[in-house]
């Protein structure tokens, strides 16, 4: 077995783009899909992931029908994406407890449950984190490793080496809250963007130019705390004072948003959001969007770039 070795339990969406990843940086790579009818189109999915970050070598990836048949020995990192139900991630925590190495970490990539509720009962609970990605996962760098009550430091510290050296970009979220770090931030942003659209005050369209071509465009740049180092905080004292208290502070979706879930308008899923989208429409605009993040990823700098030291 290679010395570098991953598992990844379940074979959606996220959990390929995931398994591209390791695939990517030379990882050996084993993916847990427990329907074997799907196993060609799993292996054709993740060999195109991998592509578009690096190169594919057919021979790291393994398929296994279930955890009790992967190959243990070696393996220094075992990462869930399975559906988000807490019954059905205890089950597959469990397993992984029982199975995985005592030296092997284990992370969840839900996206809304804590790992202290997923890892409860665990023997081993000290080595399970939450590891949430963002999709698609292989194109977003982020990942963000949040400690739960029971996950000791050095799992946070080899999660976060791991995915490092992975060309990840990780944080870490030293409390186990809904949202983590960076769906909280976001979902403040969607609260006032559906707010915006509710009181008339401008367009979806406008809201999405408004983001993209606006501070959207500048924290590709930088985020949000160094473009007020380069601002002033004094001058971001001044505007949150007359801003703050007109901004949206519910504590339930809108009427937009509602308005939008009740009529079955979910998005490309369903084809039709605040758009109509055909099949042709939605592939050209996926296509473009993960070109763009290509791109972008190519002009970061790393991580550790704008600290100031």
């Amino acid at each position: 077995m290679n010395e570098k070795s991953a598992v990844i339990v379940g074979s959606g969406l996220m959990g390929r783009d995931i398994a591209a990843i390791f695939l990517a940086a030379g990882w050996a790579t084993q993916v847990i899909e427990r329907n074997a009818s799907r196993w060609a189109d799993v292996r054709r999915s993740i060999a195109a992931a991998t592509a578009q970050i690096g190169h594919f070598d057919d021979s790291l990836l393994t398929l296994r029908g279930s955890i009790p048949e992967v190959e243990w020995a070696g393996v220094r990192v075992a990462l869930e994406s399975v559906r988000e139900d807490l019954g059905v991630k205890r089950t597959v925590f469990a397993e992984l407890d029982a199975h995985a190495p005592a030296d092997t970490v284990l992370g969840s990539n839900s996206s809304s449950l804590r790992i202290t509720d997923i890892a409860a009962g665990c023997a081993g609970s000290a080595r399970m984190a939450n590891t949430h990605f963002f999709q698609p996962a292989h194109l977003v760098p982020l990942v963000e490793i949040a400690k739960g009550e029971s996950t000791s430091d050095s799992t946070v510290d080899t999660l976060h080496a791991i995915f490092a050296s992975l060309g990840r970009a990780p944080v870490r979220v030293n409390r186990d809250v809904p949202g983590f770090l960076a769906n909280r931030i976001q979902h403040a942003l969607m609260r006032e963007a559906f707010a915006v659209i509710d009181s008339g005050l401008a367009t979806a369209e406008d809201v999405d130019i408004a983001v993209k071509f606006g501070f959207g465009f500048r924290y590709v740049a930088a985020g949000p705390m160094l473009l007020k180092e380069f601002a002033g905080f004094d001058t971001q004292h001044a505007a949150a004072t007359v801003i703050y208290p007109s901004l949206s502070n519910t504590t339930k979706p809108g009427t937009t948003l509602s308005g939008l879930v009740a009529e079955g308008r979910f998005g490309m899923k369903v084809q039709k959001g605040f758009r109509d989208w055909t099949p042709e429409s939605i592939e050209r605009e996926r296509t473009r969007y993960e070109a763009t993040l290509m791109k972008a990823a190519a002009l970061l700098e790393s991580p550790d770039a704008g600290t100031g030291s």
